[in-house]
């Protein structure tokens, strides 16, 4: 349980990274009128932060799972 925790907290941390540095790509791409670039890496975005709320999800999911085992 707590390496899965560990691993859930590795994953968010790189999806937080990947989010940070997409986020400084499409200001580059905005200020640069890049439009193609800014609606390509503002869909990447997205997918990024759909992905950080997805294993907070699986998370609880899992919680409630464990808690029925201990009972």
């Amino acid at each position: 349980m707590i390496a899965q925790h560990y691993n859930s907290i590795h994953v968010e941390n790189n999806l937080l990274k990947q989010i940070k540095i997409k986020e400084n790509q499409l200001k580059i791409a905005q200020e640069s009128d890049m439009i193609h670039v800014a609606e390509e890496l503002q869909s990447q975005l997205l997918k990024l932060q759909s992905q950080l709320s997805e294993p907070q999800e699986q998370d609880v999911e899992i919680q409630a799972l464990m808690s029925l085992l201990d009972e």
